[in-house]
């Protein structure tokens, strides 16, 4: 599957197959490929939890108001993300790269991100939403289908998953086997409502 045909199929499913199960196998060969996505700086603040445990999944299928896809698709991932990412060891992210160019990046960072607490929490808004389209579109090259979730009680998942207190969850993505096909999409807007030349 190219990635047009991936991005015209991606739907949100609300009902898979309980019974499927992605093999570890397929999840590592997933996410291998998820943590490639872009972050600003090569900060990476994106941190993944499978939640493998029935009782935890029960949990936070409760604290999302009883939606079924939580604890039926076959992976459930809570996307978090590190405020402070970017002051832990930020030498990690460039150590590949020429002494040059970490001599220029890593004061960058440090001069961006410093005391500016709302650009740290829409950086990792960024970056997990990237990385979400990465799971999706994955997911559906390798056959599966995916939901993604935001509408659950954050605080309660939070405790579930015992959430550090430097780290926020973004959104939840569900992948599995479709049982139960999308319904028609409900209204497109046309080209000529969301992208402009130059200026609105």
């Amino acid at each position: 599957m190219n990635i047009k045909e991936a991005i015209a199929k991606r739907r949100s499913i609300k009902h898979f197959d309980p019974e499927h199960v992605m093999t570890d196998a397929e999840v590592d060969d997933l996410m291998t490929h998820v943590i490639l996505s872009p972050t600003a700086f090569n900060i990476q603040h994106w941190r993944f939890i499978r939640v493998i445990d029935k009782d935890k999944r029960q949990q936070i299928q409760d604290a999302s108001w009883g939606q079924s896809q939580v604890t039926e698709g076959s992976l459930l991932l809570v996307l978090c993300a590190d405020l402070n990412a970017w002051e832990k060891q930020p030498q990690r992210y460039w150590q590949d790269a020429p002494q040059g160019v970490r001599d220029f990046l890593l004061p960058a960072i440090a001069n961006y991100y410093t005391n500016h607490h709302q650009a740290q929490r829409d950086e990792c808004f960024r970056s997990s939403s990237i990385a979400a389209m990465s799971i999706m579109l994955l997911a559906k090259e390798m056959g599966y289908d995916s939901c993604p979730m935001d509408g659950f009680d954050f605080d309660k998942v939070a405790k579930i998953i015992n959430l550090p207190h430097d780290h926020i969850i973004t959104m939840m993505v569900v992948v599995g086997k479709m049982k139960e096909a999308a319904r028609p999409r409900a209204g497109q807007l046309g080209l000529d409502e969301v992208f402009f030349n130059n200026n609105f």
